[in-house]
C-alpha cells in the first residue's frame, strides 16, 4: 500500500515537472516571438503581414503585449472611424441614457420598438453583469464596467439599424482587454461590420442560412459520420453556431483559448470560424456519435472546460476547408447562386 502510494506520487511529481517544462518553453516561445513580432512585422506590416513566415508564426498564437495591435491592424478601419467620432457618439448615448432615466423605468424596455433601436441602450444594463461575470472586472463597481458600457452605448448610436444585440458585450470585452478604449471601439465598429457578423446582428434569416448551408458542406465533406449522425436527428447548424458566432467563441471557449481563435480569425476573416466549429466537432466526434438531439445539443451548449488549446488547434488544422477544389468562398458563392435560382424558380410570376 506504502509502495502504491509512493509510485502514485513519483508519477505526480513528474507529471508536475513536465507541465512546468512545457509552461517554460511556451513562455520562452512567447518572448522570442514578441521580439519578432515588435522589431521586424509591426513596422513592416504593409510588406510581411501576408508572407509565409509571418501566417505561420501567427497561426501558433499571438503574444498578448501585441495582440491588440496586430488585431486592429488585420481589422482595419474601413469605416474610417476616429477617436473624435467615437466621442461624438458617446456624448449622444450619455443624453440618451440621461433621457431614459427621466422618462422611463426599466419596466419599460421590454416593449422597445425595432424602429427605435437606439431605445437598446438600456437593454445594455441588463447584459454587461453577464459578461464573463467569473472575472468580476465587467460588473457594476468593476474596472471596465464603464468602459465596456461606453463602447456598447456608443455603438447602438454609432450604428441604430443594428442596435445593440445580445452576444455583442462579449466581443466588446474581448477588445477592452487588449486595447485602449477608442482603438477597442474602432476595431468593435469595422468588426461587426464584416459580412458575417452583420448577418448575423441583423438576424438577417436569408444570410444566415446560406452561411449554415456552405457550413454543411465542409461539415459533410470533413466529418461524414458524424453529419449523418446529426441528419438523423434532424440537428441543424443554428442549434448551436449561433452562439459560437455572435460571441466569437469568447463565451463558448475558455478566455485564452479564445483570444487564439480571434488570432487566426483576424488573418484568415469568417471561414475560420466555421473552421474552429468544425475543429471542436472533430475534437468531440467520438462522444457526440454516442448521443442523441437533447445530449448533443445540451453539450455543444456548455463544451467541456478543460478543452486544451493543443488539442483544439490540432483538430482545426486536420480541417480541410476544400470541397471538390473549391475554397470557403467559392463554395458560399454557389451556396448563394443556387439559392437564388431556387428563389427565381419558384416566383409566382413564373408559376403564371
Amino acid at each position: 500500500m506504502v509502495a502504491e502510494a509512493k509510485k502514485r506520487e513519483i508519477k505526480e511529481a513528474h507529471k508536475r515537472k513536465k507541465i512546468m517544462k512545457e509552461r517554460f518553453k511556451q513562455e520562452e516561445n512567447i518572448a522570442s516571438a514578441m521580439v519578432i513580432w515588435i522589431n521586424e512585422i509591426l513596422p513592416n506590416w504593409e510588406v510581411m503581414h501576408s508572407t509565409r513566415r509571418v501566417r505561420e508564426l501567427w497561426w501558433q498564437g499571438l503574444p498578448p503585449s501585441v495582440r491588440g495591435k496586430v488585431w486592429s491592424l488585420a481589422v482595419g478601419n474601413e469605416l474610417n472611424i476616429t477617436p473624435e467620432l467615437y466621442e461624438i457618439f458617446l456624448s449622444r448615448a450619455k443624453e440618451r441614457w440621461k433621457s431614459f432615466s427621466e422618462t422611463s423605468s426599466e419596466n419599460d424596455i421590454e416593449g422597445v420598438s425595432v424602429a427605435d433601436r437606439e431605445a437598446s441602450l438600456e437593454l445594455i444594463k441588463l447584459d454587461i453583469s453577464r459578461t464573463f461575470p467569473s472575472l468580476y472586472i465587467f460588473q457594476k463597481g468593476g474596472p471596465y464596467h464603464d468602459v465596456l458600457h461606453s463602447i456598447l452605448g456608443a455603438y447602438t448610436c454609432y450604428r441604430p439599424d443594428v442596435g445593440y444585440v445580445q452576444g455583442m458585450s462579449f466581443i466588446a470585452a474581448v477588445l477592452i482587454l487588449n486595447l485602449e478604449e477608442a482603438d477597442a471601439f474602432i476595431a468593435f465598429a469595422n468588426l461587426l461590420n464584416k459580412p458575417c457578423q452583420l448577418a448575423f446582428f441583423r438576424v438577417d434569416h436569408s444570410m444566415m442560412l446560406k452561411y449554415f448551408a456552405t457550413f454543411e458542406v465542409f461539415f459533410e465533406e470533413n466529418l461524414s459520420k458524424l453529419f449523418l449522425h446529426f441528419k438523423s436527428y434532424s440537428l441543424t447548424p443554428d442549434i448551436y453556431l449561433i452562439d459560437w458566432i455572435f460571441t466569437l467563441y469568447s463565451k463558448s471557449l475558455p478566455l485564452d483559448l479564445a483570444c487564439r481563435v480571434w488570432d487566426v480569425f483576424c488573418r484568415d476573416g469568417e471561414e475560420f470560424l466555421f473552421r474552429t466549429g468544425l475543429g471542436i466537432l472533430r475534437l468531440y466526434e467520438d462522444i457526440l456519435l454516442q448521443m442523441d438531439f437533447i445530449h448533443i445539443a445540451q453539450f455543444l451548449t456548455k463544451l467541456p472546460e478543460d478543452i486544451t488549446s493543443e488539442k483544439l488547434f490540432s483538430c482545426i488544422a486536420a480541417i480541410q476547408m476544400q470541397n471538390s477544389t473549391k475554397k470557403w468562398t467559392q463554395v458560399f458563392a454557389s451556396v448563394m447562386k443556387d439559392i437564388k435560382e431556387g428563389e427565381k424558380n419558384n416566383s409566382p410570376a413564373l408559376k403564371s
